[in-house]
């Protein structure tokens, strides 16, 4: 049997492990930036800075990660992402100047994203279609989990340590993940010869396949819209509505939640509907609460319930969007899956990086700037969607590009 069609047990929890390194690595730490910022001596802005250098060395992983994996192998990429990542939460523990940390952070991003990219590639190697899509929909239920736990487990590990004890959580939680997939992940890409592929032409075959840019699109409008909320949702709900602190982490819990239970409606409507009838469906109903949105407070300035109930609704979209747009995407390239995958998380890190500091750099004090890139992210994914996807699914996929 190959690796494709053997099982293995704890497989897809070990996958969602690896793919929460990203959530874990940003939130965990939140709690402890301004003990950070006291610590070293910065101001406050300069440990945020963290956040977002992090963030990009992850995409920048992810791209080089990606044509790294369908060359060299799935487990030889996971490894090498996984000892950088290692390598980079030592050297944040170590760090006594704010540059030390950014560029640990940087590096740590770096390596989670060679590893992560190979999560979704992995399921590609072993499962196809409607299977593939519901495979990713666990996945991503676990993975979900992860920005619920990492702000308690921060504040957890503040009370009974330092800062620098977080960063020892991670080393010692990426660590663990390496010695389990050493153990249990096969290779499972198929062994292949000849010269060492282009990467740049591996990336100019996705984006020359129009499906795949329709999904690629999809995937980086919508997080636009939900980096737009994470980032102003402590302002929107703290500062506009004075929610209390204490009340914000229920409040903003609520969307992860909601996002769980999205992922779980999605596999069992994948029995009945393909990936791209439910991603389009999920466009749908996130243009309309981002319509609603907006005219609530262009009418009127809208009530905290009726926020949450639609920026949960909104966010809740997302549990169909991206499992259905890296399925859909890995159908056209089986043999450089890791490729396709990389492209499309980049871009969708790189977008919502956009949507937040916008967010950010149009900040008037009201939940107006972070209602109105919700609402551009929602439109721009809904017609560009329609405008490259096929209207009606393809029922085989094209081969790679040479």
């Amino acid at each position: 049997m190959t690796p494709k069609t053997v099982h293995i047990p704890g497989l897809i929890i070990m996958l969602a492990g690896l793919t929460a390194l990203a959530p874990l690595s940003t939130d965990a730490y939140l709690p402890a930036i301004p003990a950070i910022a006291e610590d070293l001596a910065v101001s406050i802005h300069d440990i945020e800075l963290t956040v977002g250098l992090f963030l990009a060395g992850f995409a920048l992983g992810q791209l080089a990660g990606g044509p790294y994996s369908d060359r060299f192998g799935r487990r030889t990429a996971v490894f090498t992402g996984l000892s950088i990542f290692l390598l980079g939460a030592f050297w944040a523990i170590l760090a006594d100047s704010a540059q030390g940390l950014w560029l640990a952070r940087i590096l740590q991003g770096f390596g989670g994203g060679v590893s992560v990219v190979n999560s979704m590639a992995i399921i590609r190697d072993r499962h196809s279609g409607r299977e593939s899509a519901q495979a990713m929909s666990r996945m991503a239920s676990i993975i979900m989990a992860a920005p619920l736990l990492a702000p308690v487990i921060g504040a957890l590990i503040l009370k009974i340590s330092d800062w620098r004890s977080i960063f020892v959580f991670l080393f010692g939680y990426g660590l663990i993940l390496a010695i389990a997939l050493f153990w249990r992940l096969p290779e499972t890409l198929a062994p292949q010869q000849g010269p060492l592929p282009n990467p740049f032409r591996n990336y100019l075959s996705v984006l020359q396949n129009r499906s795949a840019v329709g999904y690629l699109c999809s995937v980086a409008a919508s997080y636009a819209g939900m980096f737009a909320f994470i980032t102003a949702s402590p302002g929107v709900y703290i500062g506009y509505y004075d929610i209390s602190p204490s009340l914000y982490p229920v409040l903003f819990g609520a969307n992860i939640i909601t996002l769980l239970l999205c992922n779980r409606i999605n596999i069992r409507l994948l029995n009945r509907f393909s990936p791209q009838q439910l991603l389009q469906g999920a466009q749908k109903v996130q243009l309309l609460a981002a319509s609603a949105l907006l005219f609530g407070y262009l009418l009127t300035p809208a009530p905290v319930w009726m926020v949450l109930v639609l920026v949960m609704l909104f966010i809740g979209m997302q549990g169909f969007v991206m499992s259905n747009a890296m399925a859909g995407t890995s159908e056209f390239f089986p043999r450089t899956a890791a490729t396709a995958t990389a492209l499309i998380g980049a871009c969708g890190f790189a977008m919502g990086a956009v949507g937040g500091i916008l967010t950010g750099l149009l900040g008037d004090g009201t939940p107006l700037p972070m209602v109105c890139i919700m609402f551009t992210g929602a439109v721009c994914g809904f017609l560009l969607s329609r405008w490259l996807l096929p209207k009606q699914p393809a029922s085989t996929c094209q081969p790679d590009a040479a």
